[in-house]
């Protein structure tokens, strides 16, 4: 394999995250995976609007369930790129380019056999239990089970993607992420209209439309990163087997993998439980539709204005911390998180501010500007105009503990924060006062408070400085 395209010269770590301005280098990973989150978020409204259309409302059921299931089955495949993001950015930023290609090889066989040899069958066989243990209506069922089965089928494409664009953002490049997720979503627009409303030969597939559209889509780009892996155009190269790329497991890399990512998963498992239980509170209000409706639009619609930005500067602050640690610059990885959460805070004003001032607007362009659903609405936002400071100090200060290696903290700090405090909160409120929509609000700001709190106290006590990666 060659090292590098023809005519060029191999491409080399970006030294300006560990030499340069802090902020700048901040920003310079942050924004394309800012950007990168919000037109992946078209790929999910693409899929709804055209099956709502073709289709109807029980295709969208089918897809946000199948969705659900999809993403809570496959979390510890994904807290692999986690731990695997933790060794990239540590070994490049002490420019060992052959521990960071040796690291992302390993992670990327792990994944190719997790992917292809446990999810694929395994998920296929149990894919109508799953969709009976959440409880979907029949008909939701039948729409969701084609769908499903076909993204666990295909779940190498989607698995590919992730890993190697985390892989990449660690290692400094977060523009080639960026530009294959805008043309996987181009591809899946194009896919989901030839297949789901059908075209020329192809008759409309509807909801089996949808998967087979996201399927190409997302084997396609990640074919297409792995192409220019083993063709050296990118920093991180699958160069020739070798010491690189040994088709035998690196067991101490693999075990490393896990050891830093598993947490990772463990935590994403638990948001998402505590998710689920906050959604019941909801739904025991005595106008649970219309409060189902303010949550859904306000925290899962409008608040993603700040939590797009807080997620990209998380990944942005753990890769510049974890590559200032690797390369002997632990006072430099300190001052990151501080860096980031000024950005973050920055855009949180600016969303609280349109929340507080134009809420009927805002909740206007889903149509839940009038009656009980639009009070509830512009009460909600009122809270998240506040919470929106702390999920970004909690998310920056996330990613500061991660990139460095400290992957069990924020684990237990999740657990504390976004589980026990406001599974409490509104548990203590049901009991005693009786339980109403401000009191699920309010328990959400404190959660988000004390996880801002425990975090920025955690990074604060330093222990992060003395862990050790093998590769």
């Amino acid at each position: 394999m060659a090292d590098a395209a023809p005519g060029k010269p191999p491409r080399q770590f970006d030294r300006s995250i560990v030499d340069g301005p802090l902020r700048a280098a901040i920003w310079k990973l942050a924004w394309p995976t800012m950007l990168q989150s919000a037109i992946g978020g078209l790929q999910g409204v693409v899929d709804h609007a055209m099956v709502g259309h073709y289709v109807g409302l029980e295709a969208n059921a089918a897809i946000g369930v199948s969705i659900q299931i999809f993403i809570l089955v496959i979390v510890f495949i994904a807290s692999v790129f986690s731990g695997m993001g933790v060794l990239v950015a540590r070994f490049a930023g002490a420019n060992d380019s052959d521990a960071v290609n040796r690291t992302v090889w390993q992670a990327f066989m792990v994944a190719l056999t997790m992917s292809v040899g446990l999810l694929a069958p395994i998920g296929w066989v149990l894919a109508p239990w799953l969709l009976t243990l959440v409880n979907a209506a029949p008909g939701v069922q039948a729409e969701a089970l084609p769908y499903l089965r076909i993204m666990f089928a295909t779940n190498i494409g989607m698995m590919m993607f992730f890993m190697m664009s985390g892989a990449l953002r660690a290692a400094g490049d977060a523009h080639t992420p960026l530009r294959m997720g805008v043309a996987m979503t181009i591809m899946n627009v194009v896919f989901n209209v030839i297949f789901i409303g059908g075209m020329g030969p192809v008759p409309a597939m509807g909801t089996t439309g949808a998967a087979i559209g996201t399927a190409l889509a997302s084997i396609l780009a990640s074919g297409t990163i792995l192409w220019m892996l083993f063709t050296g155009r990118l920093v991180i190269r699958f160069q020739k087997f070798g010491r690189s790329m040994s088709l035998r497991p690196d067991w101490p890399i693999i075990r490393e993998l896990f050891r830093f990512g598993l947490p990772t998963g463990f935590q994403g498992i638990a948001m998402n439980i505590a998710g689920v239980m906050m959604l019941g509170f909801i739904g025991s209000l005595e106008h649970s539709a219309e409060a189902q409706a303010a949550y859904a639009v306000g925290y899962t619609e409008l608040f993603s204005l700040i939590t797009w930005t807080s997620v990209g500067l998380m990944g942005a602050t753990a890769a510049v911390t974890g590559q200032n640690l690797g390369a002997g610059k632990p006072d430099r990885a300190a001052q990151t998180p501080r860096e980031a959460s000024r950005i973050g805070l920055g855009v949180a004003a600016g969303v609280g501010l349109l929340f507080v001032a134009f809420p009927g607007a805002m909740l206007g362009v889903f149509a839940l500007n009038e009656g009980i659903g639009g009070a509830l609405g512009r009460q909600l936002l009122a809270f998240l105009a506040v919470s929106g400071f702390f999920v970004t100090v909690a998310l920056t200060y996330t990613g500061g503990l991660q990139g460095t290696g400290d992957t069990k903290s924020p684990l237990y700090i999740s657990i504390v924060s976004q589980v026990i405090v406001p599974i409490g909160v509104c548990t203590i409120a049901g009991a005693t006062v009786g339980l109403e929509a401000w009191h699920i609000w309010t328990a959400i700001v404190l959660g988000h408070f004390t996880r801002a709190t425990l975090s920025v106290w955690r990074f604060g006590q330093g222990k992060w400085r003395n862990i050790a990666v093998k590769g």
